[in-house]
């Protein structure tokens, strides 16, 4: 309110005259150092909180409960966002508590699907307390020395988006934050990397969402997106000044970068700095993960599928490439020949020979000698694919028909609808297990419920990037790493593929339970770190004996 202190006016005891500058009372509002009332008595005394807290104690693990409480009362899923967001603005090791304990249960409510409305409506719902660094073109030249703002020196992973393709939701300029906010909350929640270790990033090259830049409480800059050769200094300028200032092992990841500079900039850096694209790499050996783990449902290793994809930017480039990679990688074909059992579908029909001429760079590799067909129906006719993989956006385009062609020529069908968000899912697991009559080996990006039919429960498995990226993190902070590879992904993939445990394959789903992330995240880093000390990309010094057991050691417990 007009007047306040903290808001921009003064009190009528005459601004901030008059305060103290008590230990305690900075104590309380320090995230890092704040326990609200789980301060012991001792404690209470040494650091100056008498009577700046009320007398009772309460344990981390009853704080916790009492926050899941409170989090359950929460009428909205965006409430819900926005009390946890605030929960990390005033003691962080109570949200990384509640976010480790129940991981299962808050993980919508910091990443997807709610991250997606979160991001909408982030300038809304911005609070002033800084959870990362917003760098604007109006700051080129100056990069380096703003990284000094940030308080923490020792910064080992930024995660950082443009803002341009955020989830399937398009364009939402610096409002994409709350995407790598939420990303390395579940490095800490999923797998132990040390909260301070971690800074988002947005960089702000404008919008071309006429909306966002029509409200007048939008946060970002006002003006159409820098491109061209001025928009790639910008980046590198950015990579530069924070290879700089953190050293060549901090590890960089690219997100929700729009198609049109999402492969040119990770083919640009990829072998010159440590880091990597989620939405192509990350999403690419999760879904590679699933396919990997449905042989045992199948019968059909990866080697002898057929794949076909609704859906061809950088998602699905990402993983038809791995896909392509693991199969050269098993049979010892060659990259260029495991290419052609996968197809892919755009929004002007099939990606073949015939449309060279005008496909994108990164669909000419799938561009094979077939006939051209226009809608997903006739190439499922066509092709008999064995796998279908939905990376489009485009709800319910896994209609009943196709879904009964895919079961018509495959005794278990590989169905995996992976857009983002839900509403964005090519079909229900529910649509998928009915008119495949139970038959579909099925897993969506986001999450749903299990599915009763015909006196069986099935477990739609999510093809949910955390399986990936949080393993890959600890990897890198745990040894140091340099450089992250496709190989890298493939090991991830095949990791985490063998985490699944019987119970769950019982059940149709290809992953494990979430309740099991920070060891499945561990698996994921061990494997990594083992590929990087046997190809020199591990800069921490002699290789652990006990690999696991360093990695382990390393891994972030949220305690008082």
């Amino acid at each position: 309110m007009p007047g306040a202190v903290g808001q921009g006016g003064t009190c009528s005891t005459g601004g901030l005259k008059g305060h103290s500058g008590s230990t305690g009372y900075t104590t309380l509002k320090t995230p890092s150092l704040n326990k609200g009332l789980g301060f012991t008595d001792a404690e209470r005394e040494t650091l100056g909180l008498k009577g700046l807290l009320p007398p009772a104690t309460l344990t981390l693990e009853a704080q916790v409960e009492l926050t899941m409480q409170e989090l359950r009362r929460k009428s909205s899923a965006l409430d819900k966002y926005v009390f946890l967001q605030s929960l990390q603005d005033v003691n962080s090791t109570l949200y990384y508590a509640v976010l480790s304990r129940h991981t299962y249960e808050c993980m919508p409510f910091v990443y997807t699907p709610v991250v997606g409305e979160a991001c909408q409506k982030f300038s809304q719902i911005y609070r002033h307390t800084p959870q990362g660094l917003y760098l604007s073109i109006e700051d080129r030249g100056k990069l380096r020395s703003i990284l000094d703002n940030w308080p923490i020196e020792d910064i080992r992973a930024i995660v950082f988006t443009d803002g341009e393709r955020i989830l399937g939701l398009g364009d939402q300029g610096i409002d994409g934050m709350g995407i790598p906010v939420g990303k390395l909350a579940l490095y800490t929640a999923c797998a132990g990397v040390h909260p301070s270790y971690c800074l988002p990033v947005a960089l702000d090259v404008g919008s071309n969402n006429q909306a966002k830049l029509d409200d007048p409480f939008y946060i970002g800059l006002k003006r159409k997106r820098l491109t061209g050769q001025e928009y790639d200094d910008f980046v590198a300028e950015f990579i530069e000044a924070a290879v700089d200032k953190y050293g060549e092992s901090i590890m960089l990841q690219f997100e929700d970068f729009g198609n049109s500079n999402a492969f040119r900039l990770l083919h640009q850096w990829q072998d010159k700095v440590c880091c990597f694209n989620d939405d192509i790499q990350g999403t690419a050996a999760v879904a590679l993960a699933g396919i990997l783990g449905s042989t045992t449902l199948t019968g059909t290793a990866v080697g002898d599928h057929r794949f076909l994809f609704l859906g061809a930017g950088e998602a699905g480039a990402g993983i038809a490439e791995l896909i392509a990679y693991a199969i050269h990688v098993e049979t010892g074909k060659s990259v260029e020949e495991c290419r052609k059992q996968i197809f892919m579908l755009d929004s002007r029909g099939l990606v073949c020979k015939s449309r060279l001429h005008e496909l994108q760079h990164h669909k000419v590799n799938f561009a094979h000698d077939v006939e051209h067909v226009s809608d997903l129906l006739s190439a499922v006719k066509t092709l008999k694919p064995t796998a279908l993989i939905g990376v489009s956006t485009l709800p319910k385009s896994f209609n009943q028909s196709i879904i009964e062609e895919m079961s018509a020529n495959n005794e278990r069908p590989v169905i995996f609808a992976l857009s983002n968000p839900t509403s964005k899912a090519e079909c229900t697991p529910e649509e998928a297990y009915r008119w495949s009559n139970g038959a579909a080996v099925f897993a969506s990006g986001s999450p749903f419920e299990p599915v009763q039919f015909e006196g069986k429960t099935y477990v739609p498995g999510q093809g949910n990037n955390a399986y990936i990226f949080p393993g890959v993190g600890l990897a890198a902070v745990a040894c140091g790493a340099t450089r992250i590879t496709d190989f890298d992904m493939y090991i991830a993939a095949k990791a985490l593929a063998a985490t699944v445990p019987q119970e769950r394959l019982d059940v149709a789903c290809v992953y494990p339970h979430l309740r099991d992330i920070r060891e499945v995240s561990l698996k994921v880093a061990v494997a990594i770190a083992a590929n990087k000390y046997a190809t020199g990309q591990a800069s921490v010094l002699p290789e652990p004996a006990d690999l696991e057991g360093h990695i382990r050691s390393v891994m972030y417990e949220p305690s008082y």
